[in-house]
């Protein structure tokens, strides 16, 4: 193992990332902003000062830190990380949006306990993978069932919240370290099969899922009521064309697009940028997403591997699910567009995330 110089691919495309969400967030936000707070550039401001800027003191000296450090700190991490995910239910300390209880408030901070969720189950799940080896991974009731217990606790905080995009994310995060881990293959189809199955309860269980299901088969179906977001964030998408109306110059975003400097970001793209923009972005992604399984790939041992695994699918998957729900790919889900969407939370965690990932890559074997 040699300590070298990090990942600059990795880093370019994560700089290049911020500065383009930077951008977007500054054009995308600046009706909303105007309409709701008077201040054209509050979204923007707010991003760079609360989410932006600590989020890179974080990055900073987590790509410092030997990232073998968190293999002491993975339990408490997780720990407090639940703790968290229960006090979003306590109203001294929960707040409540639309219906939801996704935020707690200490003090002068708020955040979502979700995002360092995120974070925490990779590092728990990396070291108690590494400790039980491939053998007992492979094991019934040594590897599958605790996995289970441990998904089933997550699971039920999170779809409590109601939060059901996060828990998705959480899901395939959870299942990719699993299976780098050497779960079995027969083990991994049962807990899918299991998943879509529990996925169709939750959404046939509640209207809201229900109704997002129904626009997701057919957006034509109510185009001003359950079918009003999708058809708009398609409108943006198709009124891009190839090199997009130019940057700034949205039409959607004059308060017909729900959302549209946070999980809607993506349309505005599609819309100001065009498909070039759009495939730029998703470029940016995958170079990312290369760089990222290659680190693990590379990584000196099986918990620097299942981190760099986790972290990378993290990203991926997130982002996936953004534009996959934004197209009409996939239902209606809300969840950010990873290091673009406006988020304090979201892109503080992410660049933590991404500090642990450029030092395992100044770690990775030379061959």
């Amino acid at each position: 193992m040699t300590k070298g110089n990090p990942d600059k691919i990795l880093l370019g495309s994560i700089f290049s990332l911020i500065i383009f969400g930077l951008m977007m967030i500054a054009s995308a936000g600046i009706i909303y902003s105007q309409t709701r707070f008077g201040d054209q550039y509050y979204f923007f401001r707010r991003q760079l000062i609360w989410g932006i800027f600590p989020g890179l003191i974080g990055f900073y000296f987590l790509q410092r830190i030997d990232y073998h450090f968190w293999k002491k700190m993975a339990v408490v991490f997780f720990l407090i990380s639940l703790v968290l995910l229960v006090l979003v239910f306590v109203p001294s300390f929960g707040i409540k949006t639309y219906g939801a209880s996704r935020w707690i408030q200490l003090g002068p901070l708020s955040f979502q306990p979700s995002e360092m969720l995120k974070l925490s189950i990779i590092l728990y799940l990396a070291l108690w993978l590494e400790n039980k080896g491939a053998k007992r991974t492979k094991d019934f009731f040594e590897g599958l069932m605790p996995f289970l217990a441990v998904l089933g606790i997550v699971a039920f905080l999170v779809i409590k919240q109601p939060d059901l995009g996060t828990l998705g994310v959480i899901v395939l995060v959870s299942l990719a370290v699993f299976f780098a881990a050497g779960a079995k293959s027969v083990h991994l189809l049962a807990m899918v099969l299991g998943g879509f199955l529990s996925l169709f309860v939750l959404i046939k269980t509640e209207p809201y899922r229900f109704n997002r299901f129904l626009a997701f088969l057919n957006p034509q179906t109510d185009p001003q009521g359950i079918g009003y977001h999708i058809n708009q964030a398609l409108i943006a998408i198709g009124s891009g064309g190839l090199l997009g109306i130019s940057l700034g110059h949205s039409r959607q975003k004059f308060n017909y697009l729900p959302e549209p400097a946070g999980d809607s970001i993506f349309a505005i793209i599609g819309e100001e940028l065009g498909f070039l923009g759009a495939f730029i972005l998703i470029t940016l992604f995958v170079v990312l997403a290369m760089r990222g399984f290659r680190i693990a790939k590379k990584a000196p041992d099986e918990f620097g591997k299942l981190v760099a695994v986790g972290i990378t699918s993290w990203i991926v998957f997130q982002a996936f699910i953004n534009v996959g729900s934004i197209t009409g790919l996939i239902p209606l889900t809300g969840v950010p567009l990873p290091f673009i969407s406006y988020g304090g939370t979201s892109i503080v965690f992410l660049l933590a995330a991404s500090g642990i990932l450029v030092n395992i890559s100044k770690q990775s074997k030379n061959s």
